[in-house]
């Protein structure tokens, strides 16, 4: 898996997040001040094994850690049409 594969597929994990966060803001209050926010996939192996290195690369250099698992999101087809006046 490339840098930029591991990056977008990040992205596309950390939007998810977002939404949720917007859906149930109480969450945040779960999270240690400080803390990495690490996102494990439950259906992409290769990007689980990435992620969890850094899961333990901040553990062992003693920063607090956040782990969220979650499926991948499917992607969304958009709606917009962009119309040139």
């Amino acid at each position: 898996m490339t840098k930029d594969e591991i990056i977008r597929k990040n992205l596309d994990l950390h939007a998810e997040w977002m939404k949720y966060v917007f859906e149930c803001p109480d969450v945040l209050d779960r999270m240690p001040k400080g803390a990495v926010l690490v996102i494990l996939p439950e259906d992409d192996k290769d990007l689980y094994n990435e992620n969890n290195k850094v899961l333990e690369e901040n553990k062992k250099k003693g920063i607090p850690v956040f782990v969220v698992t979650m499926k991948t999101p499917k992607p969304q087809i958009s709606n917009i049409e962009v119309i040139a006046v």
